[in-house]
């Protein structure tokens, strides 16, 4: 386990070790952190330089979004969006961890294969997933009728796409420490 003292410790070495090698590094002599919140998943900690920090109206972070640090391995990550994205730590357990989340049109996919048919369950799932394709959505009924979790290839099909304007993928940057 990371502790907050930890967290900050590893991300101000961060700061050192990658500031000289910024292409504006010559103009900003030396980066702190300023805020530090814990989440369920570790500690968000936000830098800027000193000066900043000391001047509230002066603070944010200059280059991608704060850093998280894994509460269990003590791993960095660059996260952008946390300001104006919820699904931040969602994405982080998904796209980093690994960690599935259930798919949210599973159980009513399953309800309605077992209250209407196949038929109807895919009918529903193809309204609600446009990107599913016939035979996807068949194999995807049959999976999810089962009592199964569809498989990622499937999953992934009814996710909504990215879209511009939402924020980068989440960036491995140092770590695991443990």
């Amino acid at each position: 386990m990371i502790s907050k003292e930890r967290a900050v410790e590893l991300v101000n070495a961060l700061l050192a070790r990658e500031l000289p090698t910024w292409e504006w590094a010559r103009l900003i002599p030396e980066l702190v952190v300023y805020a530090v919140e814990e989440r369920s998943v570790g500690w968000l900690a936000y830098w800027t330089t000193p000066e900043a920090a000391r001047d509230p109206a002066r603070r944010g972070t200059l280059h991608g979004g704060p850093y998280l640090v894994d509460r269990e391995d003590g791993s960095i990550h660059r996260v952008p969006g946390v300001d104006w994205h919820d699904d931040w730590e969602e994405r982080y357990l998904r796209d980093v961890k690994g960690v599935r989340i259930p798919d949210p049109l599973a159980a009513e996919v399953r309800r309605l294969a077992a209250s209407a048919g196949t038929a109807a369950a895919m009918q529903h799932l193809r309204k609600e997933a446009p990107r599913i394709g016939l035979q996807e959505a068949r194999a995807y009924v049959t999976v999810v009728a089962e009592g199964n979790e569809p498989p990622e290839e499937l999953a992934i099909l009814t996710r909504k796409p990215r879209r511009w304007g939402e924020p980068d993928p989440i960036e491995t940057v140092a770590g695991p420490v443990l």
